[in-house]
């Protein structure tokens, strides 16, 4: 029983020393992880209240993941700062480079705007000149287009002309064969 009263003022001092290190935030999570682990190293104890040398052992490692809690917890709540903190500037850089990339995208719509602009009052200024090479390239390939047409009709005459000639030579070829085959009998 002298053991069990020497650790609960041993767990108190090391309560003491855990609360007053810890910052105001941690206190709420701390306070209710101090809530829930009497209950469990009271009842914890009550089932090794027979053995004193088990009972070190558990205050001992009780203490130790106790500390080990702590650090995790510190460790993990200074990375989760870190981390709002990145994302936080990656945040920031992003809107940075948004608002950048939108004043160019302005800047190019206007450019453009002012190009079109100055195209179409081009167009408006000369419609002979736009018109009159158009129409000159048209005359140009129909001309082309028509001497091409020409050329092969006169290839079709000569193809014709010497279809009918060569139907003729068959002719008298088949003629001479006759006349040469009764002469030979």
């Amino acid at each position: 029983m002298s053991t069990l009263v020497s650790n609960n003022t041993e767990e108190t001092g090391v309560r003491k020393t855990l609360s007053d290190a810890s910052s105001a935030s941690t206190t709420a999570t701390s306070n209710s992880l101090r809530n829930e682990r009497p209950s469990r190293l009271n009842s914890a104890r009550s089932a090794n209240t027979s053995n004193t040398s088990s009972d070190t052992a558990v205050n001992h490692a009780e203490s130790y993941f106790l500390r080990r809690e702590n650090r995790l917890s510190a460790r993990r709540k200074a990375e989760e700062e870190a981390a709002i903190n990145d994302y936080k500037k990656m945040y920031e850089k992003a809107l940075g480079t948004n608002q950048r990339l939108k004043s160019r995208l302005e800047t190019s719509k206007q450019e453009l705007s002012v190009i079109q602009d100055q195209l179409q009052r081009a167009q408006k200024g000369r419609p002979g000149a736009c018109g009159s090479n158009m129409l000159d390239t048209e005359k140009k390939e129909s001309w082309a287009l028509k001497k091409r047409i020409s050329d092969i009709e006169d290839q079709l005459k000569v193809k014709a002309e010497l279809k009918m000639e060569n139907q003729r030579l068959k002719d008298e070829n088949g003629a001479l064969i006759r006349v040469i085959t009764k002469l030979s009998k």
